[in-house]
């Protein structure tokens, strides 16, 4: 099965709740999108930043599962920092690229750039996620 496969065959309810669709996994990067709809957004029609934030949790942890030892049974969040840059607009579609920063064997750390369609830089997260 491949990573992307093996992503997509356990789909994570509250990403599936706000339209998280993976488009690409591997070992070094993973990417997902998401169609900024009007109620994951603030007034003023801009995507919310809990929604950018869910987002990058949920790219960085999928990037983790990849990544896992052979003997792991699972990761969970340990730390999330996010850099708002810019707005995305309700009816936007957003990309969330993670890459890593360190694959160790109890600890990965995942830095994800949020983007428009464009390619306009939203958010940076620096995401460290514990091997359980």
């Amino acid at each position: 099965m491949t990573p992307l496969e093996l992503i997509n065959s356990r789909p994570l309810p509250f990403a599936a709740l706000m339209g998280v669709s993976f488009t690409e996994a591997g070992p070094d990067r993973v990417v997902a999108t998401m169609l900024v709809r009007p109620d994951l957004c603030t007034l003023g029609d801009a995507i919310h930043g809990g929604a950018v934030m869910a987002l990058a949790d949920t790219v960085g942890a999928a990037a983790t599962f990849v990544n896992l030892p052979a003997d792991a049974k699972g990761t969970t969040t340990l730390e999330s920092k996010t850099n708002f840059i810019a707005a995305a607009k309700a009816g936007t579609s957003v990309r969330a690229i993670a890459t890593p920063v360190h694959r160790g064997r109890r600890t990965q750390v995942w830095q994800t750039r949020i983007e428009t369609e464009e390619g306009r830089l939203v958010a940076m997260i620096t995401q460290t996620q514990m091997v359980l």
